[in-house]
């Protein structure tokens, strides 16, 4: 419609140059590119945060396995070692499900034993009632001479480790990018976008609609990208898999334990993992 009417709005000629534009799109590709950092940031952090979960997921289940003594007394009917592994598992499901918002108990009710999943349904953190739990066996295993003092410190520490991961996942979770700061670039942007062709329609005449387009495709292009990686937990197709991540700690920690019948691990569809 600009180029068309030459640049006139109401029978009035706005003249405008090109370099306001110049001057107001350079910070805004500036400030556009720093919100694409810190999201593509929180985004990374949080596939590293979680690539821990699996590391420190399978040192616990070697050090359970090789460290606490065989043969071992069975502790309501489960052996404790056994139990320590599942429930790391349960672990990872329950950090997905905190981190989503999401109901865990169709994933962590076949992992937990019926005493310990009424508890846990009334935990008002499930992560930390799971750390805690594991605390007590690690303790048992100790005053039953399962386990030599010092190596004790070796299980403590990977607890603490993934205690820590789990902490540092609920922090990019609960701390999102300031909502005042996207609607600034949003605003900035559409402004632009919505006056660039009054500075150009005097100079490039038809070829304006096309060059508006290309910057405006580029600017809000970028916007939305930081909209889609700034929350890595969520269940968009460009948010992290953690189903996928989950599902392989499963089926990693069970087959150190010696089971068959494994789950099947997440195959990409469309490209995306869930």
């Amino acid at each position: 419609l600009v180029t068309i009417s030459g640049g006139a709005l109401m029978h009035h000629k706005i003249t405008l140059t090109t370099i306001p534009f110049t001057l107001i799109g350079l910070p805004l590709a500036i400030f556009l590119g720093f919100r694409n950092s810190s999201a593509y940031d929180r985004y990374w952090e949080g596939r590293k945060l979680w690539g821990d979960v699996v590391l420190r997921s399978r040192n616990l289940t070697r050090q359970c396995l090789s460290l606490i003594s065989a043969p071992q007394q069975p502790c309501d009917g489960v052996d404790l070692t056994t139990r320590m592994i599942y429930r790391t598992i349960a672990f990872s499901h329950a950090l997905r499900h905190l981190l989503r918002d999401t109901d865990a108990a169709a994933d962590l009710k076949p992992l937990l034993a019926d005493d310990e999943w009424q508890r846990f349904t009334h935990a008002t953190h499930k992560t930390h009632f799971l750390m805690d739990r594991m605390g007590e066996d690690l303790r048992r295993c100790m005053d039953a001479g399962r386990i030599d003092d010092c190596l004790v410190v070796a299980l403590d520490t990977t607890l603490s480790a993934l205690v820590a991961s789990g902490a540092s996942c609920e922090r990019i979770k609960n701390t999102p990018i300031p909502f005042s700061y996207t609607l600034l670039l949003h605003r900035t942007a559409y402004l632009y976008c919505f006056l660039l062709p009054f500075g150009l329609v005097d100079s490039i005449g038809f070829m304006t609609p096309f060059v508006v387009a290309i910057v405006a495709y580029t600017f809000f292009g970028l916007d939305a990208l930081g909209d889609e990686i700034e929350e890595p937990f969520g269940t968009s197709a460009n948010d992290l898999p953690l189903e996928a991540i989950c599902r392989s700690i499963e089926i990693n920690l069970r087959e150190s334990l010696g089971e068959k019948d494994l789950p099947l691990p997440f195959v990409p569809v469309n490209f995306h993992l869930n």
